[in-house]
């Protein structure tokens, strides 16, 4: 063979090796480039693997836990007690009025006794109030404005009762935690009143432990999560269909060795089985106590009535005071669409204090309830 055909030959050879070699550093050079760039998009963006999502939401959900900071309980109060004026006004206005009249007749007492009568305050209470009022007038003879108020301000607080205990039951005995169980119908408010009460007492800096005994609905343990997660409180939860009774003893249990100072436990309402219900109510009552030491029964029963059932809550609060041991109420709902004389009306009938109020679904709408601070915002 020719020499120049031979070198043409191997010349041909080296740039066929030459131009391969470079088609494969580039590429190379491409997927390194590749790479790098998503890992340079990754930390800009924050694109992460699968493994790392999950890390990544786990630590983010940690971070969101308890970023809530409850409002004073001070000045929750003062709040609630301004939107209580704003909505009850037209009570308080409209006994002053008739009070002022000139000629305060039979028939303008009448008015009276119905006006409280619409009001909710119940018969029996309206007529001791209208009596105790009509002697006072008849005695001091005075129809002046502020003198009337002042006389209508202090039978309604008389009404109220100021010298109930309406202070919540939140101290343990020895190493036992304080144990709350919260009743009342699906609908009242009752989970998200459990929710409500443990912001206030976070803000009272109390440790608190959740109980979601209510195990038929399905959205409750999870509903009960959420606010306990908002304010860093963990919610002791078992399967959907559980037996409460056991999920209220598994969290006080756990409260108990934990060394917490109040388990908040959440219950059933289905009021449609009064029957089946009410012995529900009364086993995880009887189990729940079963952790702590002996004779320590549950700390506090509270009754949460919605306000704008009027007479149907009284109803209510009769089936839960016959199952259970009610120590306290929670009255929600109590705006503009409720009538102020509930209050009177189921501590009259209950013989146990109204001990919070709540007037909206803000997150420290809940307060607790003074027989003055009621009374002053229905008159102001």
């Amino acid at each position: 063979m020719d020499q120049p055909i031979v070198l043409l030959i191997v010349a041909a050879i080296v740039f066929m090796l030459v131009v391969g070699l470079g088609f494969t550093l580039r590429v190379n050079a491409k997927r390194k480039g590749l790479r790098d760039r998503r890992s340079i998009d990754a930390d800009v963006t924050g694109e992460l693997k699968i493994d790392d999502i999950s890390e990544s939401v786990a630590k983010e959900k940690e971070a969101t836990r308890g970023s809530e900071v409850p409002t004073e309980p001070a000045n929750r109060l003062v709040r609630l007690r301004e939107r209580l004026a704003k909505s009850n006004s037209g009570l308080g206005r409209g006994l002053l009025s008739l009070l002022s009249r000139d000629n305060l007749d039979e028939s303008t007492w009448e008015e009276i006794e119905d006006t409280l009568i619409l009001a909710d305050v119940g018969v029996d209470p309206t007529t001791e109030l209208v009596d105790r009022l009509r002697e006072r007038v008849k005695v001091l003879g005075t129809r002046e404005p502020e003198e009337v108020r002042g006389l209508l301000r202090e039978e309604l607080i008389k009404l109220v009762d100021p010298t109930m205990d309406r202070e919540l039951a939140v101290s343990g005995t020895g190493d036992d935690p304080a144990v709350m169980l919260v009743v009342g119908v699906n609908g009242a408010g009752k989970t998200t009143t459990v929710g409500k009460i443990a912001r206030v007492l976070v803000a009272e800096d109390q440790t608190v432990l959740l109980g979601a005994a209510d195990t038929f609905r399905a959205a409750a343990a999870e509903q009960l999560s959420t606010w306990g997660g908002r304010v860093g409180v963990e919610t002791v939860r078992g399967e959907e269909g559980a037996d409460p009774a056991s999920v209220a003893y598994s969290a006080v249990e756990r409260g108990k060795s934990e060394n917490t100072d109040v388990v908040l436990i959440d219950t059933a309402g289905r009021l449609q089985n009064k029957i089946g219900l009410m012995d529900e109510l009364g086993k995880v009552k009887r189990v729940a106590t079963r952790p702590l030491g002996e004779g320590h029964e549950i700390d506090e029963v509270l009754l949460v009535l919605d306000a704008t059932t009027g007479q149907n809550g009284m109803q209510q609060a009769k089936v839960f005071a016959e199952a259970v041991n009610i120590t306290g109420i929670v009255l929600t709902k109590l705006d503009g669409t409720a009538k102020g004389g509930i209050v009177v009306a189921v501590q009259r009938e209950l013989g146990v204090p109204v001990k919070l109020i709540g007037l909206g679904e803000g997150a420290d709408d809940l307060a607790p309830f003074t027989a003055e601070g009621f009374v002053d915002a229905l008159l102001d």
